[in-house]
């Protein structure tokens, strides 16, 4: 890889990461109109979601829990048109109700480039966790 190509790498998997610690920090504030917008226009089931969430009647979230969203050992890999995979660790605590949950793993997104940025094609998590009693339901967005 020549010294420029390396670069470039470099400066892409940087915006990669902006891109998901501003998505962290939207989640951690509750924000999940905002958050929706990071998407693609074909994630219709998670507007479903994200109503949901918002709903006073939500008595699993609401109050909502407070949630710290740690993202790392980010990989960015690109593909034609416009597209990228990224893969990324994630640590996510939730503190409610007196309790606090941790929840470990790691996110796959397919990006896609836009005029203002990236935008999310596809976003998976996928818990590294064998046992989910510990830390209840998993009501929140990871």
């Amino acid at each position: 890889m020549t010294a420029v190509a390396a670069q470039r790498q470099v400066l892409l998997r940087q915006q990669v990461e902006e891109f998901l610690y501003a998505e962290a920090a939207l989640l951690d504030a509750w924000d999940l109109d905002d958050w929706l917008l990071l998407f693609d226009d074909n994630c219709v089931r998670l507007a479903a979601r994200v109503t949901r969430l918002n709903n006073r009647r939500a008595h699993r979230e609401y109050p909502h829990s407070r949630t710290n969203h740690q993202v790392f050992n980010v990989r960015v890999r690109e593909l034609p048109a416009e597209e990228l995979s990224v893969t990324a660790s994630f640590t996510v605590w939730r503190f409610r109700a007196g309790r606090s949950s941790c929840y470990v793993g790691k996110y796959r997104y397919r990006l896609r480039r836009s005029d203002d940025g990236f935008r999310i094609a596809a976003k998976r998590a996928e818990l590294d966790m064998t046992d989910l009693r510990s830390v209840g339901d998993v009501a929140i967005i990871l």
